[in-house]
């Protein structure tokens, strides 16, 4: 099999045979977008996202190009409330132990979970994000189409806010027992703090990678359903500047 590409609404799409192949095309645009930046004006900010599918793109991204990452500024979108960066699900702990301390970036901006005001954990790193305006958001669609945690039904398109708590939708609980983070459901939190999907649309650029057979039923939902704030993910078919990158099983069943 070889690379297919095509346009959903405006949406490229990449179908990669595997999904190393994804991540390695992934990690490359990637790379480029962040040396478009540092070669503008010194410096680059990029967001990731945490969670098993992203694991290609950051093998990608240790193989690919010749990038002064010590310019570079990391952001993430998610993290739990209620746990501190030392828990073993993490994605602060997650981003550290499988790709930053690889890359060892110029600096790394945490989501604190365990913060003793939310509110002000919301607000300081939303002030960041408008501080650091994003080159490159990396993100993915949840198994039930969320984009970071944003989940139906409480996912909104026009959000007023860039970063806020949200309830978890069991869906995205349930996900994270199936990957291995938790032992059980009632071990995942019921609350996150987010960026909101204004926010994470806010990025001059957005690669969204999608591997893996579990994911194929959000794929074909975001892509040829309606665009709709019951499948978070459809949203990226109506901006100019992402990029959606699948392999053959998250695309087995266009």
């Amino acid at each position: 099999m070889t690379t297919i590409h095509q346009r959903i609404d405006q949406l490229p799409v990449e179908i990669h045979p595997t999904n190393d192949a994804l991540g390695m095309a992934a990690a490359q645009a990637a790379i480029a977008t962040l040396k478009t930046a540092i070669d503008s004006r010194g410096q680059a900010n990029v967001i990731l996202a945490t969670g098993n599918s992203q694991l290609s793109l950051f093998a990608g991204l240790t193989q690919a190009g010749d990038l002064d990452w010590s310019r570079v500024n990391v952001f993430h979108m998610d993290e739990y409330v209620g746990i501190t960066d030392q828990h073993p699900a993490s994605f602060p702990r997650f981003l550290r132990e499988r790709i930053l301390g690889q890359l060892n970036p110029g600096a790394f901006y945490p989501i604190n979970g365990a913060a003793p005001s939310l509110e002000q954990e919301c607000a300081r790193y939303a002030a960041l994000l408008r501080q650091h305006p994003a080159d490159l958001c990396c993100l993915g669609y949840g198994e039930n189409g969320h984009i970071a945690f944003n989940d139906p039904p409480f996912a909104e398109f026009n959000d007023p806010l860039w970063v806020k708590v949200v309830r978890l939708a069991e869906a995205s609980r349930r996900q994270q027992v199936g990957e291995g983070h938790y032992p059980t459901l009632a071990d995942v939190p019921t609350h996150a703090i987010t960026l909101t999907i204004p926010a994470l649309l806010a990025a001059k650029r957005l690669l969204c990678i999608v591997p893996e057979r579990r994911k194929a039923a959000a794929v074909k939902a975001a892509l040829t359903g309606p665009i709709t704030e019951d499948c978070p993910g459809s949203i990226l078919r109506t901006v100019p500047h992402a990029t959606l990158y699948l392999d053959a099983e998250s695309a087995s069943l266009l």
